[in-house]
This record gives structure tokens, C-alpha cells and sequence, in this order.
């Protein structure tokens, strides 16, 4: 089976993880085993987010697997290394960047790779920006990027983040979004609500695109029916972007993404009612939907 987002799919959607056990019985079949899930997996989205790779590189064996358990079509969009962006700062690393796409080879060769996420750390600032963009600038040809800025100073509309804007449009490079505008509301007080909240960063939402393929991750309020708000405005930019020929990425996040799946389903949903065009997401593998009434009513 193709991967949804293969072809003639006018966006991407996924989720930040694959392997989950978590899913099973609900959007895995009960007796998944990891060496089901990404098949299964890839049956349905698109695309995934490999935030694994930011903390050390998959054995040559894994993605190897990876290639052929992925469906046609389907796209990883891995996280660079933290080495690379966190405890090099972007300074001296052409080898290490290199062994990284060397790495993901196997993936390439198959065109199952989509843009690579490169995440900078909340101190990086406009003193790094020239950095920033000589490591985009040395990335070989067709390897595509988003960026996700995390200083405060690149999302106040100043000098600096209209720099930043300028450089990656001349480049056709994309800023990755991190909207946790659904998070942060949450007054719940869930241990993994709590370190979300620790982890993620509280900064204003961007709908920018700034290349052709702009590149958003919502990370919802973990009540599943209180994200309809933020998925609406989604949907409507997202339709904007699909008219304009541009081809977005939504990635679906959860305090704990158990419920990453249905929030992605939600979203997809909100689309369809902008896009009269877009078919409805493949059925779950486990055979059923997960429980979603009441998805954008009630309390």
C-alpha cells in the first residue's frame, strides 16, 4: 500500500513517533510487535517525525530495515543530531553533518526522506545566524531543511527575525513552527502534561512560509476535544498554503502522544471540510477507529 501524502497528496501528516506500544489495540492491531509498527504505521501517515537521531545515530541495520518497512512514498523528516546543533553550535561539523546524511543513505536511495528537522537550542541568537547559514548552505544538493528557531528575539518582528526570514527565503528554506498554544493552556496536572510543559518552549506561533513546504508541529491540549480551536485555524491556513501550490507538513504531538493518532485524524478532518477534493485518511490498522465523539464539543 502507498503512503498517505504519496503522489497527488496536496499536504503531509504524521505524528512525532512511530514506535509506540501504546497504540496498540487502538491504531495498532492488538498483537503488534515492533517490527509491525512502521509498516503499519506508514499504511496510514505519510510522513514522522525521527527525533531519535538528535540523540545519537541509528545503527546501519536500523535504517536499513527502515527502507523496506516504510511504505511507497512515505518520508522520515529526522532531527539533526543535538552534537551538531547543540554542542557544536553548527562550528566545525561538515564531518560529523556528513556521517549523518551518510547515515540516512539508505533512506535517500529509496526517496523516503523529506526535510531534515534542525532544531537550535533557545540560546542560539542572531550572533550564530552567519553559522546557520553556511551549514544550510554546505547541505548537498536536494536535501531539503526546516529550521526551528528557539530564541525568543527570532519571533518579536525585529531586525533579527526579519534577517533570519529573508535569508531562508532566499534559500527556499522553511522555519518549522512549534505550536504549543494547546499545551500551554492545559491546567491539568498529569505527570506528562507537567513535563511537556518543562520541555517544550512557550513562543508565538508562525504561519510563515517562507519556501514550498511550510513545516508546523501543534502539540495539543491532552484533552483530545479541546484542540478543535487551533486545528481550525490550521485547516484554513493550511487550505491557503495548498491553494498557493505549496506543500505543508503537520505533525500531531500529545503530552504523550497516545492520543497523537486521533489528534492527526482531527486535524486531517478539519481539512477536509476546507478541501471538498481531499479523501478521508485510510482505516486504522486495528480495524476501528479510536474513540473521538464529542472531538470539538463539550468540556
Amino acid at each position: 500500500m502507498t503512503a498517505f501524502g504519496a503522489g497527488d497528496w496536496p499536504y503531509r501528516l504524521g505524528c512525532p513517533v512511530w514506535a509506540s506500544k501504546t497504540w496498540n489495540g487502538g491504531f495498532y492491531t492488538p498483537d503488534a510487535g515492533p517490527g509491525d509498527w512502521l509498516a503499519q504505521y506508514s499504511s496510514v501517515f505519510g510522513t514522522v517525525e525521527g527525533n531519535a537521531s538528535f540523540y545519537g545515530l541509528p545503527a546501519p541495520a536500523t535504517v536499513a530495515r527502515w527502507a523496506q518497512d516504510a511504505a511507497p512514498g512515505f518520508r522520515f523528516c529526522f532531527k539533526v543530531p543535538r552534537a551538531i546543533t547543540h554542542e557544536a553550535r553548527l562550528i566545525d561539523c561538515r564531518a560529523a553533518t556528513a556521517e549523518f546524511l551518510d547515515r540516512l543513505a539508505p533512506l535517500a536511495a529509496r526517496d523516503a526522506l523529506g526535510p531534515l528537522l534542525l532544531q537550535l537550542p533557545p540560546d542560539y541568537g542572531p550572533d550564530g545566524l552567519a553559522r546557520l547559514l553556511d551549514w544550510l548552505d554546505a547541505l548537498p544538493a536536494g536535501r531539503t531543511c526546516a529550521v526551528e528557531m528557539r530564541h525568543p528575539c527570532f519571533y518579536d518582528r525585529s531586525p533579527a527575525e526579519r534577517a533570519l526570514n529573508r535569508a531562508l527565503h532566499e534559500r527556499g528554506i522553511d522555519r518549522a513552527t512549534m505550536d504549543t498554544r494547546g499545551l500551554f493552556s492545559a491546567t491539568d496536572a498529569d505527570p506528562a502534561t507537567r513535563e511537556a510543559r518543562r520541555k517544550k518552549p512557550q513562543l508565538p506561533a508562525r504561519a510563515l512560509a517562507l519556501g514550498p513546504r511550510p513545516f508546523v508541529r501543534y502539540v495539543g491540549h491532552p484533552v483530545l476535544a479541546r484542540n478543535g480551536h487551533w486545528l481550525a485555524q490550521w485547516a484554513g491556513q493550511f487550505a491557503t498554503w495548498i491553494t498557493e501550490g505549496r506543500e505543508p507538513w503537520f505533525f500531531a504531538h500529545m503530552p504523550d502522544d497516545r492520543d497523537a493518532p486521533a489528534l492527526a485524524r482531527a486535524f486531517h478532518e478539519e481539512l477536509r471540510s476546507r478541501i471538498a477534493s481531499l479523501p478521508a485518511l485510510p482505516p486504522w490498522p486495528a480495524g476501528r477507529l479510536p474513540q473521538q465523539s464529542g472531538l470539538f464539543g463539550g468540556n
